[in-house]
């Protein structure tokens, strides 16, 4: 073990949600968890975060179900919801103390907006080599993108419509590409989307089109894409539901040819693993596979912009408003 200057400090700047559409912030333990030991604890000092828009935003204007607040804690969330509450998942930084194969090391880590913390060894996960720290803030979403593919399980040769491109359905897209024979198209109407897109090698388009797709994921969070969604998939084929409403209720058009058409509608949620992977993924493989998908470099078109960690007080509510150009917007601390 190496002891640290900042080893005796108990507190940290951490932001907090606190209140609908506000927050600040504040010290915040650096201990996430009680009873950790030397020998099993490495203490990180954050370098970047990213913000997740969609969840961030439910959680900063107070939109978490209370059936789900259980569900939704974040793995080294503070407080409860809905106030006053640190949360966020995608933090990135350097290992100052711990066991010498991690010491020094650039991680990832599950953890809020904080500017150092100490958590168990496990949680922790080590970043590739070709893997900038930069960009390894988009490690949850690309974690969601692949259990997404997972739930959908896509063919070769499937024609694939991703609706609503946020970083998620960017990924989703992106991946979707990489099996052989498929025909992936991605859609969303914000024009300013097709830079991105185009930069992964997707086929952009502003609006519904054919209605025969083999496979179709929603990720758009407005119930306007669901209504795409179904529209678009072939008879028998499966649309599978990324999108996280919060509290707002949605109206899904079950009528019209939904029955006819046999389709299926299907949830995932990054919260489980399916079931037939289980017996052979955990979660720390999941994040592992995550990490090491990030070495393209043609990824780093889903950040869009950065700022100072002690801006975010000032930001956060910009970034959260639904500003439709903003993507991954990465925290510099």
């Amino acid at each position: 073990m190496q002891s640290q200057d900042t080893q005796d400090i108990t507190t940290s700047l951490a932001w907090w949600v606190t209140g609908p559409g506000q927050g600040a912030l504040q010290p915040a333990p650096i201990d996430a968890a009680e009873g950790l030991l030397p020998t099993s604890a490495v203490t990180v000092e954050t370098r970047f975060s990213g913000i997740s828009r969609g969840t961030e935003s439910l959680v900063f204007h107070g939109r978490v179900p209370a059936s789900e607040h259980g569900r939704m804690r974040a793995p080294f969330q503070q407080g409860e919801f809905p106030y006053p509450v640190k949360y966020g998942y995608a933090n990135v930084g350097q290992v100052t103390d711990g066991p010498a194969d991690l010491l020094g090391r650039t991680v990832f880590c599950l953890f809020p907006h904080q500017q150092r913390y100490r958590v168990p060894q496990q949680a922790v996960y080590p970043i590739p080599d070709g893997v900038p720290a930069e960009r390894a803030v988009l490690a949850a979403n690309m974690e969601t993108a692949v259990n997404g593919l997972w739930d959908a399980s896509p063919g070769v040769g499937d024609r694939v419509l991703v609706v609503g491109l946020g970083v998620v359905g960017l990924l989703v897209g992106w991946l979707a590409a990489q099996i052989p024979g498929t025909r992936v198209t991605v859609l969303d109407t914000n024009p300013a989307r097709r830079t991105q897109a185009q930069a992964l090698g997707l086929d952009f388009t502003e609006g519904p089109g054919r209605d025969d797709y083999d496979l179709v994921f929603h990720t758009s969070g407005q119930p306007a894409g669901l209504t795409t969604a179904l529209a678009s998939a072939g008879p028998e084929a499966r649309i599978v539901e990324m999108s996280w409403y919060g509290n707002a209720a949605v109206a899904a058009p079950l009528g019209e040819g939904f029955h006819a058409r046999r389709l299926t509608l299907r949830s995932s949620q990054v919260g489980q693993i399916p079931t037939d992977r289980r017996p052979r993924w955990d979660y720390r493989r999941r994040m592992a596979l995550a990490l090491e998908l990030l070495q393209d470099d043609r990824l780093d078109q889903l950040i869009t912009g950065e700022s100072r960690f002690a801006e975010l007080a000032q930001v956060m509510p910009t970034l959260l408003a639904g500003t439709a150009d903003v993507l991954c917007h990465r925290i510099v601390y």
